[in-house]
């Protein structure tokens, strides 16, 4: 499979509690926020970043610092974006786009200190907060990625990372501005009829070629957005993020629609190859979503982990539910924007 095994590894490791709180020391000068558990401190406003994951990049460029990454690791699939972001992304230097065979990147701690930052955005297996200490580089990671959240996943976990990089980069009132925005984006979605049942969703990120599938549950951010869009997550008892799941038990689920993930780096076929892998789960022509073929190609990043992107997810799930079209107002291009 790809990155989603390491990600049933992390959820399954114990939760440490997050608590997004940020701090001031009028003396030192020093602004601290919480993050995966751990204190992460600044001295100054960082102006030398390297990402290692896409998961920010919206909020960056809300925020008007985007181009205060000058270096980046991995893959930044250009469909999230619009045209402004994709081109400040391709200008921004790459150390490697090679991913291991879960869909990570491989790069090395050295590469990263190489690169000079002054702050990482995401982490990996060789680069992470504990290896980067001796080097006095602080690091951000998206809490979904690093199994720090408490309970099942909301909106409020997209607003507080949204707060946090506002105090990181001293944008507290643009990143207000920009949770505003996307509150009021949600509010205007129409909400479903009065009295109409509410489709049953299974989200789903299938193998190509069998192997296994996995299913998203109330710890993942696939299910407030399925719920935004007027549907109903099938397996939203189940407490995890994201875990293995039988056909056999799918099909008991009859779902009246299935969500098939997908990472979008091996290419724009790649969702019409995770629809393919859904099809073919032995009993799906059983389910209803099998029967109407209401299978829809979704990106993995309009539902996993808790970002702006989120938004977007909730026009477009909306927008299939509705009518049986994936189409709808994009965040890019209306309003400027990772697979862990």
């Amino acid at each position: 499979m790809n990155h989603i095994s390491s990600i049933v590894s992390t959820v399954a490791a114990a939760a440490v509690a997050v608590t997004l709180a940020s701090c001031s020391d009028s003396g030192s000068g020093t602004t601290e926020v919480r993050n995966c558990g751990a204190t992460v401190s600044f001295d100054h406003v960082p102006e030398n970043v390297t990402l290692l994951k896409s998961a920010a990049v919206p909020t960056l460029q809300h925020l008007g610092v985007l181009d205060r990454v000058h270096a980046k690791a991995g893959v930044f699939p250009t469909g999230y974006y619009d045209d402004a972001t994709n081109s400040a992304l391709a200008a921004v230097p790459s150390i490697t786009d090679k991913l291991n065979p879960e869909g990570h990147v491989q790069v090395s701690r050295e590469e990263v200190v190489a690169t000079g930052a002054d702050l990482v955005l995401g982490a990996t297996d060789t680069v992470n907060a504990q290896t980067l200490a001796s080097s006095h580089i602080p690091l951000i990671e998206e809490p979904a990625f690093c199994g720090a959240l408490d309970g099942p996943a909301n909106w409020d976990d997209v607003w507080d990372q949204i707060r946090l990089y506002g105090t990181v980069f001293d944008r507290g009132q643009d990143a207000d501005s920009y949770i505003s925005e996307l509150q009021e984006r949600l509010e205007s979605l129409p909400g479903p009829a009065e009295g109409a049942p509410r489709p049953r969703v299974a989200v789903l990120y299938p193998t190509p070629g069998g192997g296994t599938t996995y299913a998203y549950g109330a710890g993942s951010m696939a299910t407030p957005v399925v719920e935004k869009a007027g549907g109903e997550n099938v397996f939203a008892d189940s407490a995890d993020r994201v875990f293995e799941v039988s056909a056999e038990e799918i099909v008991d689920r009859n779902p009246d629609v299935v969500i098939a993930l997908h990472s979008a780096e091996s290419g724009p076929d790649d969702g019409d190859a995770m629809v393919a892998a859904v099809t073919a789960l032995p009993g799906m022509d059983r389910t209803t979503a099998g029967q109407g073929h209401r299978i829809m190609p979704l990106m993995l990043n309009y539902a996993e982990p808790p970002t702006p992107l989120a938004v977007d997810g909730v026009e477009k799930v909306a927008g299939f539910l509705r009518d049986g079209s994936a189409a709808g107002p994009s965040t890019e291009a209306e309003a400027p924007g990772d697979a862990g």
